[in-house]
């Protein structure tokens, strides 16, 4: 029997063939996808308990992750695999939603979206410790510079302050960093797409019982926070993960990760343009310093441990 298309080698599936370029422009799309999770969640809240969210989102995406490996005859992770896929999911399936969801209760999307900023900087340092990377001194300069930007970004926005929602934002930053770093060292190996399915697989036993319970509880939310939810589980949760795993892989974990500083840029963009919430002039400054601060990233030097 011969495998599926879909995973036609293990270098292929691990993604790491392609050239860095091919990973910066896997990690855009990824990007891209991710954008609209804040508005979106924001959008879920106003109806739905925030637990109900950040848990129910995995559950339903989990749905095609086991189609997708059963369809493939996707390989189990092995032993070095596994802690890369369990940390992934309770980094990036569990963690960051349940906690971006309650931010979102307290501080519009746009405020939020500008914490972002500070997952590259998260994730480097995860990459650090766990994947075997080691950033230069240099990149280490340019991602505390993005991270000041964002940081700075964030306090100008909140007039100085930060709130309980900033809290829970800066958790969920800790906790996504986490989950794409220890999600991308696996994916080296078990490819992108294989690892948000496990992860996500592994995940619905635990999730599907509270999920269940609180679903029972509360009443039919409106069209649109139906399709927001569907955005949520199937994007965000799902199709999102298989560009960004392999960007990270091909190019990179530390920086294929700085292209993230984008995302905060782009979600206020997209918050303007379908919840009509204001962008400031000083938000494109702050995107055009955030873009150098990427290509510094890039060419700074981030080696491997021996």
């Amino acid at each position: 029997m011969t495998r599926p298309a879909f995973y036609p080698s293990a270098q292929a599936a691990a993604g790491t063939s392609g050239t860095p370029w091919e990973g910066y422009a896997y990690g855009f799309l990824g990007v891209l996808v991710f954008s609209l999770t804040l508005p979106m969640t924001r959008l879920a809240v106003a109806e739905l308990q925030p637990l109900l969210i950040g848990l129910g989102r995995a559950l339903v995406a989990a749905v095609p992750a086991v189609a997708v490996l059963w369809l493939t005859r996707a390989r189990r992770p092995n032993r070095q695999e596994w802690p890369g896929v369990i940390l992934a999911a309770l980094g990036i399936v569990v963690g960051w939603p349940l906690a971006s969801s309650f931010a979102m209760q307290t501080v519009p999307s746009s405020h939020g979206a500008v914490f972002n900023g500070l997952l590259p900087l998260s994730t480097a340092a995860f990459a650090a410790l766990r994947s075997g990377e080691r950033p230069s001194p240099t990149f280490w300069a340019w991602a505390l510079v993005g991270a000041a930007l964002v940081t700075a970004y964030a306090l100008r926005q909140g007039h100085g302050t930060l709130s309980l929602g900033d809290l829970w934002l800066l958790v969920a930053v800790v906790l996504g960093g986490m989950g794409y770093a220890e999600g991308a060292r696996a994916s080296r190996t078990l490819g992108g797409g294989r690892t948000i399915c496990w992860a996500l697989a592994i995940s619905a036993p635990v999730v599907a019982a509270p999920v269940g319970w609180m679903a029972a509880q509360a009443s039919w939310p409106s069209t649109p926070v139906v399709l927001a939810c569907a955005y949520l589980a199937f994007g965000s949760m799902f199709l999102g993960f298989f560009a960004w795993y392999r960007g990270l892989a091909v190019g990179g974990i530390a920086r294929v990760g700085q292209v993230q500083l984008l995302q905060p840029f782009l979600t206020v963009v997209a918050a303007a343009l379908l919840f009509g919430e204001s962008v400031e002039t000083a938000t494109f400054f702050f995107a055009a310093a955030v873009i150098v601060v990427i290509a510094g990233g890039r060419r700074a030097i981030v080696g491997t441990k021996k």
